[in-house]
Protein backbone atom coordinates (compact mmCIF):
# COMPACT_ATOMS: atom_id res chain seq x y z
CA UNK A 1 0.00 0.00 0.00
CA UNK A 2 1.36 3.42 -1.06
CA UNK A 3 0.51 6.97 -0.07
CA UNK A 4 -0.12 9.44 -2.88
CA UNK A 5 3.03 11.30 -1.81
CA UNK A 6 4.99 8.10 -2.50
CA UNK A 7 3.81 8.11 -6.13
CA UNK A 8 3.76 11.74 -7.20
CA UNK A 9 7.01 13.34 -8.33
CA UNK A 10 8.65 10.04 -9.33
CA UNK A 11 10.23 9.58 -12.77
CA UNK A 12 8.34 7.33 -15.18
CA UNK A 13 10.66 4.73 -16.74
CA UNK A 14 10.10 2.52 -19.80
CA UNK A 15 11.74 -0.81 -18.98
CA UNK A 16 11.87 -1.99 -22.61
CA UNK A 17 13.28 1.24 -24.04
CA UNK A 18 15.43 2.28 -21.11
CA UNK A 19 14.03 5.81 -21.26
CA UNK A 20 12.77 8.30 -18.73
CA UNK A 21 9.42 9.46 -20.13
CA UNK A 22 8.51 12.18 -17.66
CA UNK A 23 7.47 12.76 -14.05
CA UNK A 24 4.27 11.60 -12.36
CA UNK A 25 2.22 14.70 -11.62
CA UNK A 26 -1.33 13.92 -10.42
CA UNK A 27 -3.65 10.98 -9.74
CA UNK A 28 -6.82 10.66 -11.81
CA UNK A 29 -9.52 9.34 -9.43
CA UNK A 30 -12.47 7.19 -10.52
CA UNK A 31 -14.69 8.13 -7.56
CA UNK A 32 -17.65 5.75 -8.15
CA UNK A 33 -15.30 2.75 -8.36
CA UNK A 34 -12.96 4.09 -5.61
CA UNK A 35 -9.78 3.53 -7.62
CA UNK A 36 -6.93 5.47 -9.19
CA UNK A 37 -7.75 5.24 -12.89
CA UNK A 38 -4.56 6.82 -14.24
CA UNK A 39 -1.45 8.85 -13.45
CA UNK A 40 -0.92 12.10 -15.34
CA UNK A 41 2.68 12.85 -16.28
CA UNK A 42 4.66 15.93 -17.18
CA UNK A 43 7.39 15.71 -19.81
CA UNK A 44 9.39 18.10 -21.96
CA UNK A 45 6.37 18.57 -24.22
CA UNK A 46 3.98 19.36 -21.35
CA UNK A 47 2.74 22.53 -23.08
CA UNK A 48 1.11 20.41 -25.80
CA UNK A 49 -1.48 19.02 -23.39
CA UNK A 50 -2.24 16.40 -20.78
CA UNK A 51 -0.61 12.97 -20.99
CA UNK A 52 -1.53 10.07 -18.79
CA UNK A 53 -0.76 6.43 -18.03
CA UNK A 54 -3.72 4.10 -17.28
CA UNK A 55 -3.03 2.55 -13.89
CA UNK A 56 -3.53 -0.91 -15.42
CA UNK A 57 -0.39 -0.28 -17.48
CA UNK A 58 1.76 0.54 -14.44
CA UNK A 59 4.11 -2.38 -13.76
CA UNK A 60 5.25 -1.17 -10.34
CA UNK A 61 5.54 1.86 -8.09
CA UNK A 62 8.97 1.66 -6.53
CA UNK A 63 10.83 3.85 -4.10
CA UNK A 64 12.64 5.68 -6.90
CA UNK A 65 10.48 5.34 -10.03
CA UNK A 66 7.20 4.31 -11.63
CA UNK A 67 7.84 1.62 -14.24
CA UNK A 68 5.80 0.90 -17.37
CA UNK A 69 6.37 -1.41 -20.35
CA UNK A 70 7.04 1.21 -23.04
CA UNK A 71 6.18 4.71 -24.22
CA UNK A 72 3.13 3.42 -26.13
CA UNK A 73 1.37 3.08 -22.76
CA UNK A 74 1.27 6.88 -22.48
CA UNK A 75 -1.96 8.40 -23.84
CA UNK A 76 -2.43 11.95 -25.13
CA UNK A 77 -5.64 13.86 -24.47
CA UNK A 78 -6.96 13.01 -27.95
CA UNK A 79 -6.50 9.29 -27.30
CA UNK A 80 -7.82 9.39 -23.73
CA UNK A 81 -11.52 9.30 -24.58
CA UNK A 82 -12.29 6.73 -21.88
CA UNK A 83 -10.86 9.09 -19.26
CA UNK A 84 -12.44 12.31 -20.53
CA UNK A 85 -15.29 12.27 -17.98
CA UNK A 86 -12.86 11.70 -15.11
CA UNK A 87 -10.68 14.56 -16.35
CA UNK A 88 -13.75 16.83 -16.42
CA UNK A 89 -14.81 15.75 -12.91
CA UNK A 90 -11.25 16.32 -11.63
CA UNK A 91 -11.93 14.71 -8.25
CA UNK A 92 -8.71 14.74 -6.20
CA UNK A 93 -10.08 13.60 -2.76
CA UNK A 94 -7.06 15.19 -1.05
CA UNK A 95 -8.02 18.67 0.13
CA UNK A 96 -11.75 17.96 0.41
CA UNK A 97 -13.69 18.44 3.63
CA UNK A 98 -14.52 15.27 5.57
CA UNK A 99 -18.08 15.49 6.86
CA UNK A 100 -20.30 12.86 8.50
CA UNK A 101 -23.75 11.90 7.21
CA UNK A 102 -25.17 13.84 10.19
CA UNK A 103 -23.47 17.05 9.02
CA UNK A 104 -20.48 17.25 11.38
CA UNK A 105 -17.19 18.36 9.80
CA UNK A 106 -14.31 16.13 10.95
CA UNK A 107 -11.50 18.01 9.17
CA UNK A 108 -9.84 17.80 5.75
CA UNK A 109 -8.62 14.77 3.77
CA UNK A 110 -4.84 15.19 3.70
CA UNK A 111 -3.73 11.81 2.30
CA UNK A 112 -5.01 8.67 0.60
CA UNK A 113 -3.57 5.15 0.70
CA UNK A 114 -3.54 3.15 -2.54
CA UNK A 115 -3.36 -0.63 -2.97
CA UNK A 116 -1.32 -2.46 -5.59
CA UNK A 117 -4.35 -2.68 -7.89
CA UNK A 118 -4.96 1.07 -7.64
CA UNK A 119 -7.89 0.81 -5.20
CA UNK A 120 -8.23 3.48 -2.51
CA UNK A 121 -7.81 1.57 0.76
CA UNK A 122 -8.17 4.38 3.34
CA UNK A 123 -7.99 8.15 3.88
CA UNK A 124 -6.20 10.31 6.43
CA UNK A 125 -8.21 13.13 8.07
CA UNK A 126 -6.55 16.13 9.74
CA UNK A 127 -8.60 18.29 12.13
CA UNK A 128 -8.23 22.10 12.41
CA UNK A 129 -6.30 21.45 15.66
CA UNK A 130 -3.74 19.33 13.79
CA UNK A 131 -4.63 15.85 15.04
CA UNK A 132 -5.00 13.06 12.48
CA UNK A 133 -7.15 9.95 12.11
CA UNK A 134 -7.87 7.39 9.42
CA UNK A 135 -11.04 5.99 7.84
CA UNK A 136 -11.18 2.93 5.61
CA UNK A 137 -12.74 3.04 2.15
CA UNK A 138 -15.82 1.13 3.31
CA UNK A 139 -16.49 3.94 5.81
CA UNK A 140 -16.69 6.49 2.97
CA UNK A 141 -20.14 7.07 1.47
CA UNK A 142 -19.16 9.51 -1.30
CA UNK A 143 -15.92 10.86 -2.75
CA UNK A 144 -17.03 14.31 -3.96
CA UNK A 145 -15.22 17.18 -5.63
CA UNK A 146 -15.40 19.41 -2.56
CA UNK A 147 -16.67 17.10 0.20
CA UNK A 148 -15.96 13.50 1.24
CA UNK A 149 -18.95 12.05 3.15
CA UNK A 150 -17.98 9.51 5.79
CA UNK A 151 -19.94 7.13 8.04
CA UNK A 152 -17.58 6.05 10.85
CA UNK A 153 -18.06 2.66 12.48
CA UNK A 154 -20.04 2.81 15.71
CA UNK A 155 -22.93 5.05 14.58
CA UNK A 156 -25.10 2.10 13.55
CA UNK A 157 -24.00 0.11 16.59
CA UNK A 158 -25.07 2.82 19.02
CA UNK A 159 -28.53 3.03 17.48
CA UNK A 160 -28.91 -0.73 17.65
CA UNK A 161 -27.85 -0.96 21.30
CA UNK A 162 -30.21 1.82 22.34
CA UNK A 163 -33.12 0.09 20.66
CA UNK A 164 -32.21 -3.30 22.10
CA UNK A 165 -31.70 -2.14 25.71
CA UNK A 166 -35.40 -1.88 26.73
CA UNK A 167 -36.15 -5.27 25.13
CA UNK A 168 -34.59 -7.28 28.00
CA UNK A 169 -37.02 -6.31 30.79
CA UNK A 170 -40.01 -6.84 28.46
CA UNK A 171 -39.37 -10.59 28.66
CA UNK A 172 -39.42 -10.63 32.46
CA UNK A 173 -42.86 -9.01 32.75
CA UNK A 174 -44.86 -11.99 31.39
CA UNK A 175 -42.71 -14.30 33.50
CA UNK A 176 -43.65 -12.37 36.61
CA UNK A 177 -47.34 -12.53 35.65
CA UNK A 178 -47.12 -16.30 35.14
CA UNK A 179 -45.51 -16.62 38.57
CA UNK A 180 -48.39 -14.61 40.03
CA UNK A 181 -51.01 -16.87 38.39
CA UNK A 182 -49.40 -20.12 39.48
CA UNK A 183 -50.02 -19.60 43.26
CA UNK A 184 -53.74 -19.06 42.52
CA UNK A 185 -53.94 -22.32 40.57
CA UNK A 186 -52.25 -24.19 43.43
CA UNK A 187 -54.56 -22.63 46.01
CA UNK A 188 -57.64 -24.21 44.38
CA UNK A 189 -56.98 -27.79 45.61
CA UNK A 190 -56.50 -26.41 49.14
CA UNK A 191 -60.20 -25.46 49.14
CA UNK A 192 -61.26 -29.02 48.28
CA UNK A 193 -59.55 -30.53 51.35
CA UNK A 194 -62.08 -29.21 53.93
CA UNK A 195 -64.94 -30.66 51.85
CA UNK A 196 -63.76 -34.26 52.43
CA UNK A 197 -64.48 -34.29 56.16
CA UNK A 198 -68.07 -33.14 55.49
CA UNK A 199 -68.78 -36.32 53.50
CA UNK A 200 -67.39 -38.48 56.29
CA UNK A 201 -69.68 -36.94 58.95
CA UNK A 202 -72.59 -39.26 59.74
CA UNK A 203 -75.66 -37.55 61.18
CA UNK A 204 -75.12 -33.78 61.32
CA UNK A 205 -74.88 -33.35 57.57
CA UNK A 206 -77.22 -30.39 57.60
CA UNK A 207 -75.31 -28.73 60.42
CA UNK A 208 -71.96 -29.30 58.70
CA UNK A 209 -73.16 -27.66 55.47
CA UNK A 210 -72.54 -24.11 56.75
CA UNK A 211 -69.01 -25.18 57.66
CA UNK A 212 -68.34 -25.79 53.94
CA UNK A 213 -69.21 -22.20 52.99
CA UNK A 214 -66.31 -20.47 54.77
CA UNK A 215 -63.66 -22.49 52.88
CA UNK A 216 -65.55 -21.83 49.63
CA UNK A 217 -65.09 -18.09 50.23
CA UNK A 218 -61.32 -18.47 50.69
CA UNK A 219 -60.56 -18.10 46.93
CA UNK A 220 -61.77 -14.48 47.24
CA UNK A 221 -58.66 -13.33 49.13
CA UNK A 222 -56.59 -15.53 46.84
CA UNK A 223 -57.95 -13.52 43.88
CA UNK A 224 -57.01 -10.29 45.66
CA UNK A 225 -53.50 -11.49 46.34
CA UNK A 226 -52.96 -12.58 42.72
CA UNK A 227 -52.69 -9.06 41.26
CA UNK A 228 -50.32 -7.92 44.03
CA UNK A 229 -47.15 -9.43 42.43
CA UNK A 230 -48.07 -7.60 39.21
CA UNK A 231 -47.16 -4.25 40.82
CA UNK A 232 -43.44 -4.96 41.09
CA UNK A 233 -43.57 -6.60 37.63
CA UNK A 234 -45.01 -3.38 36.15
CA UNK A 235 -42.67 -1.23 38.18
CA UNK A 236 -39.52 -3.24 37.31
CA UNK A 237 -39.01 -1.79 33.77
CA UNK A 238 -39.45 1.78 35.09
CA UNK A 239 -35.73 2.37 35.77
CA UNK A 240 -34.90 0.95 32.36
CA UNK A 241 -37.45 3.24 30.72
CA UNK A 242 -35.96 6.17 32.63
CA UNK A 243 -32.50 5.12 31.48
CA UNK A 244 -33.76 4.79 27.90
CA UNK A 245 -35.35 8.23 28.20
CA UNK A 246 -32.04 9.59 29.46
CA UNK A 247 -30.18 8.34 26.38
CA UNK A 248 -31.87 10.77 23.91
CA UNK A 249 -31.05 13.59 26.35
CA UNK A 250 -27.37 12.59 26.17
CA UNK A 251 -27.60 12.36 22.37
CA UNK A 252 -29.13 15.85 22.22
CA UNK A 253 -26.35 17.15 24.44
CA UNK A 254 -23.73 15.61 22.14
CA UNK A 255 -25.51 17.11 19.10
CA UNK A 256 -25.41 20.56 20.71
CA UNK A 257 -21.67 20.21 21.35
CA UNK A 258 -21.08 19.16 17.72
CA UNK A 259 -23.25 22.02 16.48
CA UNK A 260 -21.39 24.58 18.61
CA UNK A 261 -18.05 23.27 17.35
CA UNK A 262 -19.35 23.40 13.78
CA UNK A 263 -20.58 27.00 14.22
CA UNK A 264 -17.22 28.10 15.64
CA UNK A 265 -15.52 26.43 12.67
CA UNK A 266 -17.66 28.36 10.15
CA UNK A 267 -17.66 31.79 11.83
CA UNK A 268 -15.35 34.23 10.05
CA UNK A 269 -15.03 32.13 6.90
CA UNK A 270 -16.29 33.32 3.51
CA UNK A 271 -19.00 31.80 1.35
CA UNK A 272 -17.71 30.60 -2.01
CA UNK A 273 -21.16 30.99 -3.60
CA UNK A 274 -24.52 32.58 -2.92
CA UNK A 275 -26.81 30.51 -0.67
CA UNK A 276 -30.57 31.08 -0.82
CA UNK A 277 -33.59 29.75 1.03
CA UNK A 278 -36.21 27.72 -0.87
CA UNK A 279 -38.36 30.85 -1.15
CA UNK A 280 -35.53 32.80 -2.82
CA UNK A 281 -34.42 34.84 0.21
CA UNK A 282 -30.63 35.28 0.17
CA UNK A 283 -28.87 33.82 3.18
CA UNK A 284 -25.37 34.96 2.21
CA UNK A 285 -23.80 36.39 -0.95
CA UNK A 286 -20.76 34.80 -2.58
CA UNK A 287 -17.58 36.19 -1.02
CA UNK A 288 -19.36 37.54 2.07
CA UNK A 289 -18.29 36.70 5.64
CA UNK A 290 -20.19 34.01 7.50
CA UNK A 291 -21.59 35.70 10.63
CA UNK A 292 -23.81 34.55 13.46
CA UNK A 293 -26.80 36.04 11.63
CA UNK A 294 -25.93 34.03 8.50
CA UNK A 295 -25.70 30.85 10.58
CA UNK A 296 -29.14 31.51 12.10
CA UNK A 297 -30.68 32.05 8.65
CA UNK A 298 -29.02 28.91 7.30
CA UNK A 299 -30.36 26.87 10.22
CA UNK A 300 -33.90 28.25 9.80
CA UNK A 301 -33.80 27.60 6.05
CA UNK A 302 -32.40 24.06 6.48
CA UNK A 303 -29.30 25.13 4.50
CA UNK A 304 -26.69 24.53 7.20
CA UNK A 305 -24.92 21.65 5.42
CA UNK A 306 -25.03 23.49 2.09
CA UNK A 307 -23.42 26.50 3.79
CA UNK A 308 -20.75 24.25 5.32
CA UNK A 309 -19.87 22.85 1.91
CA UNK A 310 -19.51 26.38 0.51
CA UNK A 311 -17.33 27.85 3.30
CA UNK A 312 -13.69 28.71 2.73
Amino acid sequence: MKKSVDILGLPVISITEGRELGMSKTLLIDAPNRVVAAITIEDEDWYRGVKLIPYDNVIAVGEDAVTINNSENILTLDAAGDFETLLDDNIRVIGTKAITRTGVIQGNITEIFIGEDGSIEKCEITTPEGSTSEVTADQVSIFGKEVTVISPEGDAGKKFDAAAAPAAPAVTAPAAQEAAVEPVAEAAPAVEEPVTPVVEASTPVVEEAPAVEPPAEEPAPAEKTAPEPEKPAAETPAPVEEAAAAEPAEDKSADRVNEDRHRRFLLGKKATRTIKMDNGVVIVEAGADITEEVLQKAKLGNKFIELSMSAQ
